[in-house]
């Protein structure tokens, strides 16, 4: 049947129709290539745009499932390589294309996704240089994230064996790779870090490709690692091999080995000051020997009677042979000395020793104090004793005891010191060392027995 024949007439929808028909089933999967305008997001999730080039335009939509897929975020101004089928809007009359895959035009799609999050986290600070924490020197106890059948875990242990490093192994066993990884491998540094389980971290895997060592560039690690309070190694593929997790690490190895390298460092390097300070002690030794031997074959050969001075000159070697003997041992042992203390002095700085030493000197501290006092409180006593009897003796009360009385008047409780300040008949109140007396006044005289007159 010919639809387009002169006498055939089609309505608006048949025709649609037909051309949707004719569109979806010849253009069902097509690559379309150009550049992103008008990008939305919308609130349900789909994306919308126009994809356009210099000639054309096409009205592009992307569903939400789709768009959870990309590894990058769609943006304005994009140029992209899209993967999808036309189809035809029949209340609009227009075609459109409905994408399912996307990725930046010239530059992978993860390549592209790692590029955007590497942006975002540095614009947040994630890889400032101030958030980094230095590695603790001679670290007791790591803590390994990574596989447990990988060729990383089995570097790491072969180079700590190697180097004899004496360390307590904490492996965290994740998966590196495929889905769920990432979470894996976060979950990981959180509890290493609630537990307080390391003085380092090493986090990493062997080399492979990017989409091999993606789990290391998710946002989901970066963010584990930063927040972890126990430094991290970043030690991720070979030596070009750059993540994330990378720039957000305390610290980037190239290498799992390198970072185990990194680990025994400094346990290393004071090993190897200690054999320097033995091999100088053993030469310095070694040369006061040599020293005194020929000093003494030089005295040996000044003998040239040695009949006549036999006496008291071989008297004199055996002296000095004794006090080289004994200066040699002197020397030797200070230098075991020396190196004794060095080593108790190292071992002192384990936590548990110096806790141990502090509660001894809080002890002894306690002990004083408690001392002191007690001392003070004895002291007080015998001041309050004394200013006790001081107060005492000034009494009033002490006074009429050795017979004296105060003498008030009645009236208004005057106490009198004068006789003259006393009228004939005038009542007073003798307050003596026990109860009082009331009493009148018939006479009174001054001090050189002259009777007053009223």
């Amino acid at each position: 049947m010919n639809l387009f024949a002169e006498q055939t007439i089609l309505t608006v929808s048949r025709l649609t129709s037909l051309l949707k028909d004719l569109i979806e089933d010849n253009f069902s999967q097509v690559w379309a290539e150009g550049e992103a305008s008008n990008l939305t997001y919308a609130a349900s999730g789909h994306v919308y745009c126009t994809l356009k080039d210099s000639g054309a335009m096409l009205r592009c939509v992307m569903f939400r499932s789709s768009v959870k897929a990309l590894k990058f975020k769609l943006e304005e101004g994009m140029a992209l390589v899209v993967r999808g089928r036309l189809s035809v809007y029949d209340q609009r009359g227009e075609y459109q294309l409905i994408a399912e895959y996307a990725e930046p035009k010239g530059l992978g799609a993860l390549q592209a996704a790692f590029v955007q999050l590497k942006e975002r986290l540095a614009g947040e600070g994630l890889f400032s240089e101030s958030h980094k924490q230095p590695l603790p020197f001679m670290p007791q106890k790591v803590g390994i994230v990574t596989s447990a059948s990988g060729a990383a875990i089995h570097d790491i242990l072969n180079v700590l064996g190697r180097r004899n490093a004496g360390l307590h192994l904490i492996v965290y066993p994740v998966r590196v790779q495929g889905v769920g990884s990432a979470a894996e491998i976060a979950a990981a540094i959180d509890n290493l870090n609630r537990l307080n389980a390391a003085d380092v971290l090493i986090v990493g895997r062997g080399g492979g490709s990017l989409e091999d060592l993606w789990a290391f560039n998710e946002e989901l690690v970066a963010r584990a690692v930063y927040r972890s309070r126990i430094p991290v190694i970043s030690a991720v593929g070979h030596e070009t091999d750059w993540t994330i997790c990378d720039f957000v690490a305390d610290l980037r190895a190239p290498t799992p080995s390198a970072a185990a390298e990194l680990v025994c460092t400094a346990r290393e390097e004071l090993l190897n000051q200690i054999q320097n300070l033995v091999l100088r002690l053993d030469q310095a030794i070694s040369s006061q020997l040599k020293l005194r031997i020929h000093n003494l074959a030089g005295l040996r050969r000044a003998l040239h009677d040695p009949s006549r001075m036999l006496g008291h000159q071989l008297q004199r070697v055996d002296d000095l042979s004794e006090r080289l003997d004994m200066a040699l041992r002197n020397l030797f042992g200070r230098h075991r000395e020396q190196l004794a203390r060095q080593e108790q002095h190292l071992a002192g700085l384990h936590p548990a020793i110096q806790i141990s030493k502090l509660r001894q000197k809080l002890l002894l501290l306690t002990e004083h104090a408690e001392r002191r006092v007690t001392s003070q409180l004895e002291q007080l006593g015998r001041e309050r004793g004394e200013a006790t009897a001081r107060l005492e003796a000034l009494s009033p009360l002490h006074t009429l005891a050795r017979g004296f009385s105060v003498v008030e008047r009645q009236t208004d409780k005057h106490i009198i010191r004068n006789a003259a300040e006393l009228a004939i008949g005038e009542e007073i109140r003798l307050r003596l060392h026990q109860g009082c007396a009331l009493c009148r006044i018939e006479e009174t005289y001054s001090d050189s027995g002259v009777k007053a007159t009223t």
